[in-house]
């Protein structure tokens, strides 16, 4: 088709700055401009192009067209962890302004099966959300941005008028403002009068972590399914107030490729997705075709990429009835750089993205009845697959933590999920499902296919590589008991209130003038206790079971006596009960003589508040240090210094007692900085090393594990073609594989049993050790529970330890075999980490490699 094909003819202008960005390199020739609109230059100063936007500039454009333009209003749908805000401009005909709020109302009945009957789409606007720069280092969309609002809101003729009477445009110049700002401010600044092209000058390679990411280092574009963060929140909860019909996700790829648009690889695309949004994908690609050939620019389509992980933004709108689209731009990274097509400038990024944005419209336009009945048709189709399949609802819950079973219901009500509380107890394949800690989500439903999608596990593939994650079931990434029910076990009788995002009210904390108990099966217990040691609490871990007044309390649960506080009675009890207001589940002991240990034994070890240490920078992954930035800092309000490996190396290190190496390698470390590590060890510090980080702990002899050989097979003879699909196979992109836990370890405290998910991505696993009792994790015979992995690396790591306690002098070592804190919502293997850095230095040397 016209879009597979690759332009033999390249303009050589569009690889140079001649024009530094003046409007006439960019905008269509023979369209007239209303010159009361402000162009880019007139606000923010500069040409498009001339230099990176900086985000308070965008924000200052965008809003003097919106005061300038009866096209344009702007809103701010919410701000950054760094205080940002975020835009959405709705761009349409002045008399679809006049009439927006019915629109939308409109628009989104065409969603509910039970209004859409009557609906006649031929008379409705299309919905087209516009997005740019989730990366915020790939800036060239959010440059082009500005061009794309200001041809909109200035363009005359009949073509713009038809256009914004057919669509109304939602349009996000910025993804990603943090992000975007770091990359702008380092490109900007390193930017010289004469422009250098060079690949290996300053401009073109920013410092660790980059631009590309939010505040804390997570990757955006991976967010919109686990919605962990405020950009991803804010954005999605605009989604759904619109519903768009198509929504664009424009980035930047190598400086040596050329220009991709989707479809992606057809064998990759996610089954739940109903065919004709591919369908529809190929006619919007005709017009990206044509309009790239029309300003020569190279690009291809089906060869890269994917549409299987609905967490990026442009699979997301495909189990939502709408149809979204990738598009990726090779890099200039700076203003200005050498490829193998000639030297590719800043401008003509932004030329093609801005062309690229136009394009999607004018199919939009075209397409209109046709995407607007897809959006019909999906809802209900998903109505009719949801009453063929043999499970009518899905319930979830946690037997003792109410915590982890709420954010994954607080997670489906903001992809507006239908969800409710369960009204009654129940069990179900011998798993209690308390009614306080429990959820029912019924499959009769709009959003039937997405709630398939988070729910449901897969292990069967038409094709071995992944762009991203192969897997992603929920419930298993929050350690929960779920259970399908079929119809005779589903009955509305079992659905209680609606889910609203707020907890429920604990019972007040009565007063004792003896000891404390807080629980540890909570997933937050971990940020109480973090409260009690910064305020001076003095606190004590239980290693053993015991009980009082008919309540049973686990190996974790932390002791809080009355007596030896530097505090009086009442201020224990107001902490406490303020503790309680949050969700703590706190309860008040009057006599040490428990059942089981007593409160004075020997088994409840004393708890040291953490002064933890993290590496950063180097060839650290700044994905999973920030995922752990994130925890400890914004979830469980723990405090912790990041220290670069340059700034290690003459750092004093008996300011801290807990060291965290996250994935990575460590090769920056002196020798002078090995030597004190190890002393530190020594005299008692505790390591937490993550993945990669255990074979730099290895090859300094601080442990003693060895990890199995990652090379593929060499064996035999193999066809030169099958060189990517093979090797590609054998990278575990991201997998859930099964665990059984030590629940009787320190480690594995505040666990219900020793049955858990791990996610594994990347090929790092242990060989067994000697001594049994150091193994806090092993690894099931059979653990694939959902996900690609193939067969050579399930014979690796099954039977495996996945997370081993080594000691070195009095010190000692935790180290895991995979990530358990990924990418924010892999509740279910949090407290693994957090247990490694509270109870770590508890425990037994006879316990340890």
């Amino acid at each position: 088709m016209l879009y597979q094909k690759i332009t033999v003819f390249l303009l050589l202008i569009s690889f140079n700055c001649v024009s530094q960005g003046n409007l006439e390199y960019y905008l269509p020739q023979n369209v007239s401009f209303d010159s009361s609109i402000p162009t880019p230059k007139e606000v923010v100063g500069h040409h498009v192009g001339e230099w990176h936007i900086t985000h308070d500039r965008l924000v200052a454009y965008m809003k003097a067209l919106a005061l300038a333009s009866p096209r344009v209003t702007v809103e701010e749908t919410g701000n950054t962890y760094e205080g940002r805000p975020q835009l959405l401009l709705t761009i349409t005909s002045e008399d679809n302004h006049a009439d927006i709020s019915s629109i939308k109302s409109q628009h989104v009945s065409i969603t509910d099966p039970s209004k859409s009957g009557s609906l006649d789409v031929s008379s409705m606007p299309v919905v087209v959300w516009q997005g740019y720069s989730i990366h915020g280092n790939e800036s060239s969309g959010s440059n082009a941005s500005m061009l794309v609002a200001y041809y909109y809101a200035a363009a005359q003729g009949k073509e713009i008028e038809e256009l914004l009477s057919n669509c109304v445009i939602l349009l996000d110049p910025s993804f990603n403002p943090d992000g975007l700002t770091r990359f702008s401010t380092w490109a900007n600044s390193h930017k010289s009068k004469n422009l250098v092209a060079d690949s290996y000058n300053r401009e073109q390679n920013e410092m660790w972590p980059g631009g590309r990411t939010n505040h804390y280092w997570f990757d955006l574009n991976r967010d919109w399914l686990p919605v962990q963060h405020p950009e991803s929140q804010n954005r999605v909860k605009k989604f759904h107030e619109w519903k768009p019909n198509v929504l664009t996700d424009h980035h930047e790829m190598g400086t040596n490729a050329t220009y991709f648009f989707q479809p992606g690889i057809p064998s990759r695309n996610n089954p739940i997705t109903p065919q004709n949004t591919f369908v529809l994908t190929e006619k919007i690609a005709e017009y990206h075709a044509k309009a790239l050939d029309e300003i020569g620019s190279l690009y291809y389509s089906k060869e890269s990429f994917d549409d299987y992980y609905y967490g990026k933004g442009s699979t997301y709108p495909d189990v939502n009835g709408a149809v979204g689209i990738l598009f990726e731009q090779a890099s200039s990274r700076g203003h200005l750089q050498e490829s193998i097509h000639g030297d590719i400038s800043f401008p003509f990024t932004i030329k093609n993205q801005f062309t690229t944005s136009l394009s999607t419209t004018r199919a939009a336009s075209a397409l209109k009845d046709e995407l607007l009945q897809h959006q019909k048709d999906f809802y209900k189709t998903a109505l009719s697959e949801a009453g063929t399949d043999s499970r009518k609802a899905v319930i979830f819950g946690a037997e003792n933590d109410p915590d982890r079973s709420f954010e994954l219901a607080k997670i489906l009500s903001q992809h507006e999920v239908q969800i409710y509380r369960l009204k009654q107890d129940k069990s179900y394949s011998s798993k209690k499902y308390p009614s306080e800690n429990s959820y029912v989500v019924p499959f009769n439903q709009p959003q039937y296919r997405l709630i398939k999608a988070i729910f449901e596990k897969n292990t069967s593939f038409q094709d071995s590589l992944f762009y991203d994650v192969s897997a992603w079931t929920f419930p298993l990434a929050f350690n929960l008991n779920y259970e399908f029910l079929s119809s005779k076990q589903y009955a509305s009788a079992l659905l209680g209130a609606e889910f609203k995002a707020q907890p429920l009210a604990d019972e007040k904390l009565e007063k004792s003038d003896y000891a404390y108990v807080l629980g540890w099966d909570q997933y937050f217990s971990p940020k109480y206790l973090n409260h009690l040691l910064k305020t001076g609490f003095r606190v004590k871990v239980a290693t053993e079971k015991f009980s009082s007044n008919g309540e049973n309390f686990n190996r974790g649960s932390i002791l809080i006596s009355v007596q030896n506080q530097d505090k009086s009675s009442q201020d224990i009890y107001t902490t406490l009960e303020d503790l309680v207001e949050k969700g703590a589940r706190i309860s008040p002991l009057n006599t040490g003589l428990t059942a089981g240990v007593n409160l004075g034994s020997r088994t409840f070890e004393n708890i040291e508040k953490p002064r933890i240490l993290m590496l950063v920078e180097g060839g650290i992954s700044p994905y999973d240090a920030g995922e752990i930035w994130h925890l400890l800092d914004y979830r469980f309000d723990i405090e912790l210094s990041m220290v670069p490996v340059r700034v290690f190396n003459r750092a004093d290190l008996d300011k801290y007692n807990t060291l965290i190496l996250a994935h990575g390698n460590y090769t920056g470390i002196s020798v002078n900085a090995v030597d004190n590590l190890k002393r530190w060890v020594k005299e008692g510090g505790r390591v937490v090393a993550i993945k990669n980080a255990n074979k730099w702990l290895k090859n300094q002899s601080i442990i003693g594990i060895e990890m199995k050989n990652n090379e593929p097979d060499s064996s035999g003879r193999k066809p030169y073609e099958s060189i990517g699909e093979y090797r590609g196979a054998q990278v575990t992109g991201g997998t859930i594989l099964s665990a059984n836990l030590d629940t009787s370890n320190p480690i594995g405290f505040g666990y219900e049993d020793g049955s858990i998910s791990t996610f594994v991505n990347g090929n790092v696993y242990f060989e067994d050790v000697k001594n049994p009792y150091s193994k806090a994790l092993v690894f099931d015979s059979a653990p694939l529970q959902s996900g690609y992995i193939s067969e050579e690396n399930i014979e690796k790591v099954k039977n495996t330890p996945g997370i081993i306690v080594s000691k070195y002098g009095r010190g000692r070592i935790v180290s895991f075999s995979f990530n358990p804190n990924f990418r924010a919502f892999w509740y279910g293997t949090n407290k693994l980490f957090l247990n490694s850095v509270f109870f770590g230095g508890t425990i037994n040397s006879s316990a340890a490699e």
